[in-house]
């Protein structure tokens, strides 16, 4: 028989256990989201991987046309001598009726650009045209679809480097809807077979590359646009 002691003893000692309960509880929930947590921030983190890799081996194994199909005109992408040096032999096999050199330095002038691409003075004085306000890839798009919807071109070939490709075609195929494009990627490294494995410098720059391909993909979804300043919402654009 329980005195009202024990009983006393007993009530006192309930409050305790139920606040013990109710500890172990939220730790387990907590352990339950932490768990949660890690084994979503390891599936992101082997899509970011395996989407690297997918990146690089696609982009290590494009080649250089051997000769492509004449299209209406061609638009090279600065960034490289090689890049200039393929648009103009495009250009001067007429595989193009123009050529828009897009992202051009706005220091250099006509002259030192006809002098530095080595071509034909008079194919470079009727058949070039220069866009100096491109400051990056967004720009490229933006300027070349101004080109190319002046001059109603169907068909563009797009020159530039192999790696810089796939972001270049998201960009431009964004705002040159009317006009179909060829990519001619420009390989100055051989990184097929997993080359780009063993080559620290061409790792680096496909990484680097793919970081910025996500994040162009990113801005199809939230429409930002890289500004001096950092990053800045795009002003939403409506269609005619």
């Amino acid at each position: 028989m329980m005195d009202a002691r024990d009983s006393i003893d007993t009530a006192g000692r309930m409050p305790v256990l139920v606040m013990r309960a109710h500890g172990f509880g939220k730790l387990g929930r907590l352990s339950s989201v932490i768990r949660v947590c890690a084994f979503a921030l390891l599936g992101l983190m082997a899509l970011f991987v395996g989407g690297f890799a997918l990146f690089a081996n696609t982009v290590s194994n494009l080649t250089t046309p051997a000769n492509p199909a004449k299209a209406d005109a061609i638009i090279v992408l600065t960034g490289g001598q090689s890049r200039l040096d393929a648009a103009m032999s495009l250009l001067a096999s007429g595989k193009g009726e123009r050529l828009l050199i897009s992202g051009v330095h706005p220091s250099a002038s006509r002259r030192q650009l006809q002098a530095a691409t080595g071509g034909d003075k008079k194919l470079f004085s009727c058949c070039v045209d220069i866009d100096r306000a491109a400051l990056d890839t967004i720009g490229n798009a933006e300027e070349s679809a101004k080109w190319v919807e002046d001059h109603a071109y169907g068909t563009v070939i797009l020159v530039t480097n192999n790696y810089h490709m796939p972001r270049s075609l998201l960009e431009m195929g964004r705002l040159l809807r009317k006009a179909k494009l060829e990519p001619y990627p420009v390989v100055n490294t051989n990184l097929d077979n997993g080359g780009w494995l063993t080559k620290p410098k061409a790792l680096r720059v496909l990484f680097t590359e793919y970081n910025k391909y996500l994040l162009a993909l990113a801005r199809g979804i939230v429409p930002f646009k890289p500004t001096p300043d950092g990053i800045a919402l795009a002003e939403a654009t409506s269609g005619n």
